[in-house]
C-alpha cells in the first residue's frame, strides 16, 4: 500500500494510528535515508501508545524502552544505524522485547534476523511535490488493522 504524506503533523498522525492498532509481539520496520522521518513516525506511533513525553531518537543510545503506565504496552524503540556486526545485537538484549511488548525500529536491514519477518515494514522516501511517500508492506497480522 502507497501513501502521500503532506507533512510532519501527516506522518505523526498516521502513525498515532499505527500506535493504537499495535498489539504485544509486534514488530515495526521503519526504513528510509536519513532525514526521510522515521524518528517521526515513531514518535506518533509512541504517542499513539499513550507516550505524552519527550521521544528522543535513540541514535546514540540504540535503544529506548517504554512501559506502563507510560504506554498502554511494553515498547521498544531501536534505532540500528551505528550497528556495524551482527554480535552487537545480542548485547542489546532484545531477544525478548516482542514477548511482552513490540518494537519499533529504524535501520531494520542491520538487524534483520533479530526483528523476524512476521513485521508491518514501511518505506520512507522524500516525494517529489513534497512531504514523503510511505510504502507499506503488509503481511496476515495487519491486514484489517490499518484503515
Amino acid at each position: 500500500m502507497k501513501m502521500h504524506m503532506q507533512d510532519v503533523d501527516a506522518m505523526q498522525t498516521f502513525g498515532q494510528e499505527l500506535g493504537a492498532a499495535l498489539q504485544v509481539g509486534d514488530v515495526i520496520k521503519l526504513y528510509g535515508e536519513l532525514g526521510t522521518g522515521k524518528t517521526t513516525m515513531a514518535r506518533g506511533i509512541l504517542l499513539g501508545l499513550g507516550h505524552n513525553g519527550e521521544v528522543p531518537s535513540p541514535s546514540f543510545s540504540i535503544v529506548q524502552y517504554y512501559a506502563p503506565p507510560d504506554t498502554r504496552i511494553p515498547a521498544v524503540h531501536a534505532d540500528f544505524y551505528r550497528i556495524e556486526n551482527s554480535a552487537e545485537l545480542y548485547e542489546l538484549g532484545l531477544d525478548d522485547a516482542t514477548v511482552d511488548g513490540a518494537i519499533i525500529a529504524e535501520w531494520p536491514e542491520k538487524a534483520a534476523h533479530l526483528l523476524g519477518e512476521n513485521a508491518l515494514a514501511i518505506h520512507i522516501d522524500f516525494a517529489e511535490q513534497g512531504g514523503r511517500y510511505l510504502n507499506l508492506e503488509i503481511n496476515e497480522n495487519w491486514a484489517g488493522r490499518l484503515k
